[in-house]
């Protein structure tokens, strides 16, 4: 039976992308960039109001494949996901809807491993970026204990603290909490941010814990400037990752680039292992340049 395909938007476009993300993690345990969690962490920025933004095929109702375009303001995000079927449409139709998108730079992450996409990429002009992350990992095993935080200062998560504003705000707008509250995989008692003796936001960490996989994802962490140094990211993180395996999580993931030293030095000081990084790669051209 033929892939059916769909176009789909806002919420509808969330749930499916998490079953896709799932199923493929499933499938390898190793393969592709994304978790579930990403997207939908993703979700504050963009809630996909256009269905031809993403354009999904599935078996039955079982989704196998998406092509996703996410609008980050300046530029939009391509992101070709299977899990096993279904590439060579989404590749298709990928560089059908690039075309139609020529107001602003589009990019792509791809693995440095990955030589076919990479070729792909290029073939359509897309050129290599310094920008380059790299995807650690750690079991759950492996994990270290929580270490203490500075006298004065103190963890809370946001199911705990509801009455101030969200510690994002700052940087993920007005409407990061709803937004996150509409994401299945959220958690307020995984939302930790660490208070400073003042009461400013020192530092926050949220942690997406993903049953279905046993994937235990860190997206975002954060240290305000004038607190960085004292073990405040630390904390958060072996207390996100400790809370992570109590919600059944047997694998964690985090990701840094590779131009933020103090970030590989928390991840990989904590026990994470990094393996082959992602490479973002951009098309500057309008589609009538190239």
């Amino acid at each position: 039976m033929p892939l059916q395909e769909r176009q789909v938007a806002g919420l509808d476009y969330l749930n499916l992308v998490t079953t896709l993300l799932q199923r493929a993690r499933q499938e390898d345990p190793t393969a592709g960039l994304w978790e579930a969690g990403d997207l939908q962490w993703w979700w504050r920025r963009d809630q996909h109001p256009d269905p031809a933004n993403q354009t999904f095929w599935l078996d039955g109702e079982d989704p196998r494949a998406a092509v996703i375009f996410t609008d980050w303001g300046d530029r939009w995000g391509c992101d070709v996901l299977t899990a096993g079927a279904g590439e060579e449409l989404a590749w298709a139709r990928a560089f059908e809807r690039i075309d139609a998108l020529s107001d602003k730079p589009v990019e792509m992450a791809i693995n440095e491993d990955d030589i076919v996409t990479i070729e792909r990429a290029l073939a359509a002009g897309f050129e290599a970026t310094d920008e380059v992350y790299v995807p650690t990992w750690m079991t759950a095993a492996e994990r270290p204990k929580p270490t203490p935080l500075p006298p004065g200062f103190e963890l809370k998560a946001r199911g705990d603290d509801q009455a101030r504003p969200h510690p994002m705000i700052g940087r993920s707008g007005e409407h990061v909490a709803e937004r996150l509250r509409e994401c299945s995989l959220y958690r307020d008692d995984l939302d930790l941010a660490v208070y400073a003796p003042n009461g400013d936001v020192a530092g926050y960490g949220l942690f997406w814990a993903d049953r279905v996989t046993g994937v235990g994802l860190v997206e975002p962490m954060r240290t305000e400037d004038r607190y960085q140094r004292m073990g405040l990211a630390r904390h958060v993180l072996t207390t996100g990752v400790e809370r992570l395996a109590a919600h059944g999580c047997s694998r964690m993931k985090v990701s840094y680039m590779t131009d933020n030293e103090a970030s590989r030095r928390l991840y990989l000081g904590s026990g994470f292992r990094g393996s082959s990084a992602d490479r973002t790669y951009r098309l500057r051209r309008s589609a009538s340049e190239r």
